[in-house]
């Protein structure tokens, strides 16, 4: 307990009364994750006011009695006359991640869409929202095309309904422009309709829900990750070392929102030859592993590049559906694996937890 004294001033009083909140905060563990609610950056926002404590508590469907763990918690401080949790979660949507990268052109899209196919084939409720504002490309690698969006009005409100394809559903700020036409939208205009797709899609109940975010570290990343109860980011990189230098800055800003990082998928990794005998590291060789070692974050997977992944985001197939034998299939498969052992409790004992594996001593901007 935090003892006043007349030689403290107001904001050193705060600080400390914060760093108390937060103490207490992380007595409060995730039972699957096996982790605190502050190191699993799910508490986010944090400010103290007088007596009065404020937050933002961002969750997974499954997760909404910790908004009263932590008004218990916090109610055995004597100074707090009254804790005030908002709640932020994406209704019937359980695991919400990230895939990012720190440019464009890393095939960051095509990472995200062959990893939602993988989780689907494991049996899980699957969604994918192409927030990718400058290259929404999601729809095409899925044979969507340019299809229309349905709103429905609900008792919330109206809704977006979300399409479908390979038993995936996928949402676009894609399908709200016209084909081959730029999305050409300033800020406010960009901030609203990110936290519309954000708020206002009618998912129905997901396992999980992707969110392909755009390249680099600008006002729509921020928005996205602010507005939405991420728990985990996957980042994409080449091993070329401009890519690795671009991802770091990423990593920045996900640890100051206290976004923790999964893990790295190092895609174009080396070029398959047709015959699948040679390899050549046209990109460089160890960027991803380099980047792992330095994040303390594993290295999920090295993606090769091959013809048979670009053919198959053309034609709306991805290679991970439509030859599950393929080697980048596989490394898909093994990373949605993975992510099941570590969000779940069902299935056999893994082989590889990626929340045991990832040092989560994150710096906290709560």
């Amino acid at each position: 307990m935090i003892e006043t004294s007349p030689n403290i001033s107001s904001t050193d009083l705060a600080d400390l009364r914060k760093a108390e909140v937060t103490q207490l905060l992380k007595q409060i563990i995730v039972p699957i994750l096996n982790n605190d609610i502050v190191s699993l950056g799910m508490v986010r926002n944090l400010r103290i006011v007088d007596d009065y404590v404020y937050l933002r508590l961002y969750v997974g469907s499954h997760q909404l009695e910790l908004k009263e763990k932590v008004i218990a918690i916090l109610s055995n401080l004597g100074w707090c006359k009254k804790t005030y949790a908002e709640l932020c979660t994406i209704p019937q949507v359980r695991t919400t991640l990230a895939v990012s990268s720190g440019k464009g052109g890393v095939g960051k899209s095509t990472v995200a869409v062959n990893l939602a196919a993988a989780l689907s084939l494991t049996g899980a409720k699957v969604g994918l929202l192409d927030a990718d504002v400058y290259g929404p490309n999601v729809p095409q690698m899925l044979g969507l095309g340019h299809s229309d969006i349905q709103v429905i009005e609900t008792a919330d409100g109206q809704r977006f309904i979300p399409l479908e394809a390979h038993s995936i559903k996928v949402m676009s700020v894609g399908l709200l422009a016209e084909p081959d036409h730029p999305l050409a939208w300033r800020g406010p205009v960009l901030h609203k309709i990110i936290t519309q797709f954000i708020h206002q899609v009618e998912w129905g109940e997901l396992d999980y829900l992707l969110i392909d975010l755009p390249p680099g570290t600008g006002d729509a990343q921020i928005t996205i990750v602010q507005e939405s109860p991420i728990c985990g980011v996957i980042l994409v990189t080449t091993p070329q070392r401009v890519a690795i230098a671009d991802v770091r800055r990423s990593v920045h800003m996900f640890r100051q929102v206290g976004v923790p990082v999964l893990g790295i998928v190092e895609n174009m990794s080396y070029l398959l030859t047709e015959d699948g005998k040679d390899s050549q590291f046209i990109f460089g060789k160890g960027g991803g592993q380099q980047l792992s070692t330095e994040l303390q974050a594993p290295l999920l997977g090295n993606i090769p590049i091959h013809s048979r992944i670009c053919e198959g985001g053309d034609r709306g197939l991805p290679i991970t559906l439509s030859d599950r034998n393929f080697p980048a299939s596989q490394v898909f498969t093994e990373i949605a694996k993975s992510l099941t052992a570590t969000f779940t409790s069902r299935g056999e004992p893994p082989v590889v937890s990626l929340v045991n594996t990832i040092d989560f001593q994150i710096s906290q901007s709560i």
